[in-house]
């Protein structure tokens, strides 16, 4: 699915396309993670504009190249402080 800034998703929708469970993306919304729309009274039903989950996706990709910068850096060799005896 592409994903238009300017439309209104259900949380439904958005885990189908993220490919994960409806519980993780009101995880992330009630985290903050993922900026998302109250509508009505209550609980009230709960909208995530295309331009959030956007940023969202976009957050989760620096994460994910942060992690895998560290793990690179934790598994390369040390430097080597000394020269040749």
């Amino acid at each position: 699915m592409q994903i238009e800034p300017t439309q209104i998703y259900r949380v439904r929708t958005v885990a189908e396309t993220l490919d994960v469970s409806v519980a993780t993306i009101y995880r992330a919304v009630e985290s903050g993670a993922l900026r998302a729309h109250r509508l009505g009274t209550g609980k009230g039903a709960v909208r995530i504009p295309g331009d959030a989950l956007l940023d969202y996706i976009a957050a989760c990709e620096r994460a994910a190249m942060r992690d895998r910068a560290t793990e690179s850096s934790a598994h390369s060799p040390a430097p080597s402080l000394g020269g040749a005896a």
